[in-house]
Order: structure tokens, then C-alpha cells, then sequence
């Protein structure tokens, strides 16, 4: 007896063979609809268009209850996003992202996890980050422990191949204290895993948005883990999002670096991401005392000192939200003329933390506050001197080297001793800091101010000036560093490559590259003057050359010189 012939359903358009009840059929539709898609010229392919329009083929693909057919249908979703781009992904992320982590992050086969994974991290690559996390954080919550831990594990995975930098950490750490609190062993183990993930980009500028929510012995635990990150090397984004590929596609087409992971970049010390950076700005404006400037402009200078003292109480906090702060700013500047040192010491401070709470925005008070804070630097005492760097080092993060160079070079030529030394103190603390690599006249005008310190009378400013050419030197190369060194007696050069060697800077001038010899020049083709002499030439060029009948013919004058066949040379009798 004949077994019975299957029937074929090749014929059947893929929508329909992804909605077919057989597990076969849709497993075989989700094959081929993987090899279509890989066959497409571009997105635009009108293979995409049925899927970009029904996000619901790919939800029931993803979620297929025959594991067999699963798998397949989250390659076919995997090569439906390679090669659809963003359209493929904006069209279908919500309806597949929740379904690939309730069925298939979590499932029991190896290989339908990977894909899993790979979906996701598509999804993050061909747009952004923030709709993905957002699908994955409600699963924290999920009724299974296996789908809570393959959550975290997925997570944890994106941010080794993108970063922080992509991913906003922000919304993944304040839901950590829930889950290190979950009863299930692994949900535990995964968090921890994270957490370790996320030290390795952010350090200690984690710990406010969640540290204090965690158990005391679960700190401990966390802190010996951390040790052995502190040991590694700073970590570096291994995956690019599509922008960025398309960035670095430009760059090697103009011949910039074509390495995608950085060349020369991948060796610069990577920015830290601060504390700064992960709080919620805080509007101390409504919080300042009434009746502070009556106090601040008090004859008492304890009415005064407490005035400012309850000022800093409120500003001092991670991140200040932007707001008209020129009176306080006045205020403060006034302060730096105190007759008390215990005001002028406040005052300081209050700069220092309104700086460091408003960053960037600080910059446009840097000129009223900068000059009045210098001018204090005479003050001998050490805990004012110390007050006073500190408001100045926070204003120059605000702002950049050469917003400040002027000034600094200015009070570097102050007539009271300690205010020079002072100043050529925050100027070394400005290079060491700054991230801008100096321009040459600004190069020019520090060289010039640090080669007349090594003149002064006294050790320390000397020492300060060799420090200053040795750190400039450190930052655009001993080589740029020779013309002003020349005339500068041996002992000297000496202690200016002791600092050179010693200093730790944050910006490195890259040499440019040697451009190529340019190409020579192709011999200018004659000049022909109307159509139809445009036309005879063409017709002469495609003639053969005349049979050359005996080695004396001449050449025309005007061709240019070329060597002879053997053949046509004249014989010798």
C-alpha cells in the first residue's frame, strides 16, 4: 500500500504559511522567509513589506508553542532585522521584544537563547536603546523566576557589547534593590552579575541611585567583587549601533581611521561617567533662605558666615537644576573681599559645590567669580588656600582651558608672591584636567609666562614654571615642546623632563598624518577646438598605427618619446 504523498505548502504566500496550523508548515515558512530576506538587494525590498505591515506574523513567530518552530522563527526575525534596517525594527520591537523574553530568553534550548539575544541586540543597534529597556524592565517583576533571571542575564549582555554611553543606566539601577531582594537563588546571582557589569563602567558613581537599598551584607559581598574589576582595564563598547557604523564608514572613506573600534581612540583613557551624570537635578532656588541676602550684607560676620553657611546646606548636592542665580553669584563674588577669613573660607565653598551642581551651566558666572577668587590667593593660611583652589578647580570644569588661560596668565604676573604661586598651581591642576589639547598660541603664551618663572628668586615658583613646560610638553609631545626649550641651560631642561615623565594628563595632541607624495600628472591632452575636429581625433584614434617601412622615418615632433621595437633599429653594416 502507497504511504500518502505530504501536501505541499510552498505554494502558499509566507503570511499565510506563518499563520498555519501545522508546526511544519510554519517552521518551513519561517526557513524560507529567512533565506529571502538574506537574498535582498536593500530594505526597500517589497519581501518586507507584508511584516512591516502585520507585526503579528513575527509576535506568534517568536512565541511559536513547537520549540523546533521557534527557533526558526527568531532566526527568521533575526534576518528580517539585519537586512530589513530601521523600519523592520520601529514596526515590530513591541510586539516581539515581551514574547522573545518570556519564551525564548528563557527557553531550553541553547540556541533559540542566542537568537534571542541577538534579536534584541538588533534592536538596540538599528535604532536605540530606551524602547528595548523599556520592554524588559516590567519582566523584573515576572511571576517566573527563570524569566526574571534570563531578563537580567540579557541585560547584562547588552551592556557589556554597547555601554552606558547607549544604554541609560539610570532606569536598570533603580530597579536592582527589588530584585536583590527576590527569593529565587539565581535571580539573585544574575543581579549580582549586573551589578558587577555595570562597576566596570561606572564605578562609585552607581552607588547613589540604589547602594543604600541594598542589605548590609549584600554590600560586602558586592565590595569584594569590585576589587577585581578595579584590577582591569577600563572597558570599551565591543558593539556599534548602525549610526555609528555609518559614522565610521565616512570617516574611512575621507581616510580617517577605518578600525570601528578605535585605533588610536581605543587607546585614550575613556571618560568616566559621574555621579553627576546619574542624579535628577535639584532646584535648591525655592530652598534658599528668605532672607539671605539681608544676612549676607550683614555688619556681623557671623550674621554673614551663617547666612552662607545655610546657603551651602542647601547646594550642596549631586546635580543643581538650572536657575537666575547672578545675585547669589554677586554676593558670593563680594565675599572674596571679607575682612573674615571664616566668610571668605563659606563663600569658597558655596562656589565650589553651585560649580560642581551646575557644571556646564556654571560657565557664564565664570567671569564674574574667577578674578574676585584669585585675588584672595594671597591669603597664606592653608584651609582658605585649600577653599579657594577647590572653588577654582570646579569652576574650570565648568568651563574649558581657554576660557580661563587669559586670566590665569594675568594673575601668573601678580605682584604679591602668593598669589603667583597660587595661581601657577591651578594652572598646572588646568592641564593635567583639561581634555582640549591647547591651541599653539595658547601653547605659545604658557611657554613664554612658565620660561620667566624660572627666573624668580625663590625654589618653589621656579619649580612651578619647570612643572608647567614639563606637563605642556606631556600633552603635545617632547618634539613641539624643542622651540622653547632652546636658550635653557642643561640643569633646567633636566627638571623639565623629570615633570614630563612624572606628569599624568587627560589630553594628548595626535601627531597629523604624513600626508602621501601627490600623484604625477598626467600629460595635458592637446586642445581641440569645435565639434568636428572633436570628431576627426576620435576617428584617428581608433586607426592603427601606420606600418613603420624603414628605421629612418621620423616621429612627429610633437608625440612624446618613446623607446623603439629592437626590431625597427637600423642594422650595422
Amino acid at each position: 500500500m502507497a504511504e500518502p504523498v505530504e501536501e505541499d505548502f510552498s505554494s502558499l504566500p509566507l503570511p499565510d504559511r506563518f499563520a498555519h496550523k501545522n508546526w511544519k508548515v510554519r517552521k518551513q515558512g519561517y526557513e524560507d522567509a529567512a533565506k529571502e530576506f538574506e537574498k535582498t538587494p536593500d530594505e526597500s525590498d517589497p519581501a518586507f513589506r507584508p511584516f512591516v505591515l502585520d507585526s503579528g506574523l513575527f509576535k506568534g513567530a517568536v512565541a511559536d508553542s513547537n520549540v523546533a518552530a521557534q527557533q526558526e522563527g527568531i532566526n527568521a526575525l533575526c534576518a528580517f532585522l539585519k537586512y530589513g534596517g530601521s523600519q523592520a525594527c520601529t514596526r515590530t520591537r513591541n510586539s516581539t521584544i515581551s514574547p522573545i523574553v518570556e519564551k525564548g530568553l528563557s527557553s531550553t534550548r541553547a540556541a533559540t537563547k542566542q537568537s534571542s539575544l541577538e534579536a534584541l541586540m538588533l534592536y538596540i543597534e538599528l535604532d536605540k536603546a530606551d524602547p528595548v529597556i523599556e520592554e524588559l524592565l516590567p519582566h523584573l517583576a515576572h511571576k517566573q523566576p527563570k524569566v526574571i533571571a534570563a531578563d537580567l542575564s540579557a541585560i547584562n549582555a547588552m551592556y557589556h557589547a554597547y555601554g552606558v554611553k547607549v544604554i541609560d543606566p539610570k532606569p536598570v539601577l533603580k530597579a536592582l534593590p527589588k530584585v536583590f531582594g527576590h527569593a529565587d537563588k539565581n535571580v539573585r546571582a544574575e543581579a549580582t552579575n549586573l551589578v558587577v557589569e555595570m562597576y566596570r563602567w561606572l564605578r562609585e558613581a552607581m552607588k547613589p541611585l540604589f547602594w543604600n537599598d541594598l542589605k548590609p551584607l549584600q554590600q560586602q559581598d558586592l565590595e569584594k567583587l569590585f576589587e577585581a574589576v578595579k584590577q582591569e582595564s577600563p572597558p570599551k563598547q565591543e558593539r556599534l549601533l548602525r549610526s555609528q557604523q555609518a559614522a565610521v564608514a565616512a570617516s574611512a572613506a575621507s581616510g580617517g581611521n577605518d578600525d570601528g573600534m578605535g585605533g588610536d581612540d581605543a587607546e585614550e583613557e575613556p571618560q568616566e561617567v559621574e555621579e553627576i551624570d546619574l542624579t535628577e537635578p535639584v532646584d535648591i532656588f525655592s530652598k534658599i533662605p528668605k532672607d539671605f541676602h539681608e544676612n549676607v550684607a550683614s555688619t556681623k560676620w557671623k550674621d554673614r558666615k551663617d547666612a552662607l553657611d545655610a546657603f551651602f546646606a542647601v547646594a550642596n548636592v549631586p546635580r543643581i537644576k538650572d536657575g537666575p542665580y547672578d545675585d547669589i553669584i554677586a554676593a558670593l563674588a563680594k565675599c572674596m573681599k571679607d575682612a573674615n577669613i571664616a566668610v571668605v573660607t563659606v563663600a569658597a565653598n558655596c562656589i565650589d559645590v553651585l560649580a560642581k551642581g551646575q557644571r556646564k551651566g556654571f560657565a557664564r558666572y565664570r567671569s564674574r567669580v574667577m578674578s574676585p577668587v584669585l585675588e584672595r590667593l594671597k591669603e597664606k593660611k592653608q584651609a582658605v588656600a585649600d577653599a579657594l583652589g577647590q572653588a577654582l578647580d570646579s569652576v574650570f570644569a565648568s568651563t574649558s582651558l581657554t576660557d580661563c588661560l587669559e586670566e590665569i596668565l594675568e594673575f601668573m604676573r601678580h605682584k604679591n608672591p602668593q598669589v603667583k604661586l597660587e595661581t601657577l598651581k591651578f594652572l598646572i591642576r588646568c592641564l593635567k584636567n583639561t581634555r582640549d589639547v591647547p591651541a599653539a598660541s595658547e601653547v605659545k603664551s604658557i611657554a613664554d609666562a612658565a620660561t620667566k618663572l624660572l627666573t624668580e628668586s625663590t625654589e618653589v615658583t621656579r619649580a612651578g614654571g619647570a612643572e608647567i613646560l614639563g606637563t605642556v610638553m606631556k600633552i603635545m609631545g617632547e618634539r613641539a615642546m624643542n622651540p622653547y626649550l632652546d636658550g635653557l641651560d642643561d640643569n633646567r631642561k633636566a627638571k623639565i623632563k623629570e615633570y614630563f615623565e612624572a606628569a599624568v594628563v587627560k589630553a594628548k595632541d595626535k601627531p597629523k598624518p604624513i600626508a602621501p607624495p601627490p600623484k604625477a600628472a598626467a600629460p595635458a591632452p592637446k586642445k581641440v577646438f569645435g565639434q568636428k575636429a572633436v570628431a576627426k581625433a576620435a576617428a584617428s584614434a581608433k586607426k592603427p598605427a601606420p606600418r613603420v617601412s624603414t628605421p629612418q622615418a621620423e616621429e612627429p615632433a610633437s608625440a612624446p618619446l618613446q623607446a623603439r621595437p629592437t626590431s625597427l633599429l637600423p642594422q650595422e653594416a
